[in-house]
């Protein structure tokens, strides 16, 4: 083989290589990115609370035993690990940013990359994720529950 189509074969070879390696950064940064809270039937956006303190998020009714609901707006999940006991954590997961997406069966789950918390106390069970949600503060009144 002469210089020039070895040159052209290494080019070549690079090319591909290049292109390769851009689809994938090209997908997992697709796979990083931020859910707009459509994909579940457990997502909530309230109108007209945009997150200020003291808004009422939902009824304690609203929020299933075992389960939770996340609240895109508020950027918060709720969730009630047992009855009557009312959790409430950032819905901003700590791995990469993704917000959660619902909480079935006591386990709160990211979608981007599988991450997943316990409801009751917000730390990490699976996943990459390796800090827990941090707490958000909430109020319990009658059947009512708002952000604090």
């Amino acid at each position: 083989m002469s210089a020039a189509q070895e040159r052209r074969t290494l080019l070549e070879r690079r090319t591909v290589v290049l292109a390769v390696g851009a689809a994938g950064a090209a997908a997992a940064l697709t796979a990083c990115g931020g859910s707009d809270g459509s994909g579940g039937a457990e997502s909530v956006e309230q109108p007209g609370s945009g997150g200020a303190g003291g808004a009422v998020l939902a009824k304690t009714a609203d929020i299933p035993e075992g389960g939770g609901v996340v609240f895109t707006a508020q950027k918060v999940v709720v969730t009630q690990p047992s009855a009557g006991e009312f959790k409430a954590f950032s819905a901003t997961c700590t791995h990469q940013g993704c917000a959660v997406k619902d909480v079935v069966d006591n386990v709160i789950t990211c979608p981007c990359h599988n991450s997943t918390f316990d409801a009751a106390t917000g730390s990490p069970t699976g996943g990459p994720a390796t800090q827990p949600l941090p707490t958000r503060e909430i109020s319990v009144a009658g059947d009512s529950i708002t952000l604090a």
